[in-house]
């Protein structure tokens, strides 16, 4: 099984909002985003972009936590057919560079399946799937890595 990790980043560049936090995700020890960069790249680069692969970060902590968001009842969609959105552009705005995948819950996993980018036709077969425990999943979402509280 894989084991994912929802990690609490604080944005330096967001210093206006005091206490504003993003939720990394973090499955198999390194980042979501990273892994798709890796996927995404021969894309980037046969569109002539290669900075744009992996250029994803954490959603807006306050805005998604606590929900069910990552518990396949999203809050943030951008297909609209089921679809999760688990990460966003750098910029901090969710619909300017969009990850998605499938949340599928059972009574005993949790699958990332099915990623998709929002503004681009590229080739994610080779993202995940990515399939948790649902005790561990829920322990981990249930108190985020860099929780000062912890």
């Amino acid at each position: 099984m894989d084991v994912v990790t929802f990690d609490r980043v604080f944005s330096e560049s967001d210093a206006l909002t005091p206490g504003w936090w993003g939720i990394d995700l973090i499955v198999n020890g390194v980042r979501l985003a990273d892994l798709a960069r890796v996927v995404e790249t021969p894309s980037a680069v046969a569109a002539g972009q290669p900075d744009l692969a992996g250029s994803y970060a954490g959603l807006d902590g306050p805005w998604l936590w606590p929900s069910r968001h990552y518990l396949g009842e999203p809050e943030e969609q951008w297909f609209f057919d089921g679809d999760t959105t688990l990460l966003g552009c750098t910029c901090s705005v969710a619909g300017c560079w969009p990850l998605t995948a499938r949340v599928e819950v059972d009574e005993t996993t949790v699958r990332w399946c099915g990623f998709r980018m929002g503004h681009r036709d590229w080739d994610l077969r080779a993202l995940g799937p990515f399939e948790f425990d649902r005790d561990q999943y829920e322990r981990a979402l249930g108190r985020p890595a860099s929780d000062p509280a912890k």
